[in-house]
């Protein structure tokens, strides 16, 4: 398996991480000892509010989140295997509540 490759380049205060999967992000280091990277948001995250902010507003836990997620995504992401990662979720998580 081919390692995945990452460039980063610290100048002054500005940080820039490159990655085969995503596109160049430059964003400014929060202070000298700490490096802020800002996560890739493709499309499909930049849509209303954000799954992970409605997921901890209601406390949800790891499989109600993760049904919430491929949900939300699948019309703008993977489409079927999407629905059916959320179903893999859903199932398990009717079984955890018997």
């Amino acid at each position: 398996m081919k390692k995945k490759e990452y460039t980063i380049q610290v100048d002054g205060n500005r940080t820039t991480v490159s990655s085969p999967d995503y596109s160049t992000t430059t964003v400014a280091s929060s202070d000298a000892n700490k490096t802020a990277i800002k996560i890739h948001h493709p499309e499909h995250y930049n849509k209303g509010i954000e799954c992970w902010d409605y997921i901890v507003s209601h406390n949800m836990g790891f499989l109600e989140g993760n049904i919430i997620k491929y949900v939300t995504r699948y019309k703008h992401k993977n489409g079927r295997a999407d629905l059916l990662k959320a179903k893999e979720y859903l199932d398990k998580l009717l079984e955890e509540v018997k």
